[in-house]
């Protein structure tokens, strides 16, 4: 193994890939690394967090922004091509305490330095500049080896990171790790000379190579890029990863028909329905329990459900209830 730091650039935006690829220099590699990468538009939700609840789904579908699930704790970003990753992955002596944040973001807080931006570590794990969040971070632990990543907002588009993270708490019931929103700001706004994301990425590279221990630069073999891209088939591109993988959860709607008002309420384990009842003053020739033991063991998601409801007379269930108000009542979408 050659001494110093290994420098990764993948060529990809893909966050199964570059996700997977975490976990795979993390748990399979004995290198210590600096990674630098971008995704296109991605919600990356934290590893305890109810994916459902942190999204906004109508945005995600209509503007196929990807979902994903990270190995660190922590609250749902949104990542664009406006956006530029980080991660360092160290060994260390696993009888250690609990490595803190601040000493993995000097360097770069450093390199936001030299660019004249005013930067500040934050908080527990925040990045900010004049009170504006510009950076949040998150870390997970290995054995004796520990990485830390997090996010530089260098010209994103706040407008769809607040759209794409907008969800409805409301008709969620859960103790998963909810986001917690701050003001953000672009790094961009603070630099005096024009820089695009680019050549911002090539100057924290050189900042990064020269801030103490032997940085080289290699990118992934062959044969690393068939296991990442592997794992990221296996596990990160999965429902059962990015939504599937999340803690219990409680969901309640209610809908008024031409028959009368139904609500709703959905009990969720690992992603699938564990039980469903329905209340309101509509009427039926059958009871409603009938569809709900049907439901037991879906998917919660739309798709899944649809098929499930489809050829169904539901109107035998709820009286001038139409197939649309039923979806609604049960899809989280």
């Amino acid at each position: 193994m050659q001494e110093g730091i290994r420098l990764i650039t993948p060529d990809t935006t893909s966050p199964y890939f570059n996700l997977a690829a975490e976990e795979y220099l993390l748990q399979h590699t004995d290198e210590e690394i600096i990674m630098l990468w971008q995704n296109s538009n991605t919600i990356v939700v934290g590893r305890h967090q109810n994916t459902l609840a942190e999204i906004n789904t109508e945005y995600v579908e209509s503007r196929d922004v990807k979902v994903v699930r990270r190995l660190t704790g922590g609250g749902a970003v949104f990542h664009d091509m406006g956006n530029l990753n980080f991660t360092f992955i160290r060994n260390r002596d696993e009888k250690d305490e609990e490595i803190d944040f601040s000493g993995f973001l000097e360097p770069i807080i450093d390199t936001l330095h030299k660019l004249g931006v005013p930067a500040e570590f934050s908080g527990r794990n925040d990045i900010v500049v004049e009170g504006r969040k510009i950076s949040g971070n998150a870390m997970a632990y290995y054995r004796n080896r520990v990485l830390e990543h997090g996010t530089l907002l260098f010209s994103s588009v706040q407008e769809n990171i607040a759209a794409a993270l907008k969800a409805d708490p409301d008709k969620f019931s859960d103790k998963a790790v909810k986001s917690v929103r701050k003001r953000v700001a672009n790094i961009s706004d603070y630099i005096k000379e024009p820089m695009d994301i680019s050549e911002f990425k090539r100057f924290l590279t050189e900042c990064l190579a020269t801030a103490g221990a032997n940085v080289w630069h290699k990118d992934f073999t062959h044969e690393e890029k068939a296991v990442i891209e592997l794992l990221a088939q296996t596990k990160y591109s999965t429902w059962e990863w990015n939504f599937g993988n999340s803690p219990k959860y409680g969901f309640e709607r209610k809908v008024k028909t031409q028959g009368g008002i139904i609500q709703s309420t959905v009990d969720v384990k690992d992603g699938r329905i564990e039980d469903v009842r329905f209340y309101g003053d509509f009427f039926g020739v059958e009871s409603p329990d009938i569809l709900a033991e049907k439901l037991v063991g879906t998917a919660h998601e739309k798709n899944a459900i649809e098929r499930v409801i489809s050829g169904t007379d539901l109107c035998r269930f709820f009286s001038k209830a139409t197939a649309d108000d039923i979806l609604y009542l049960l899809s989280p979408e």
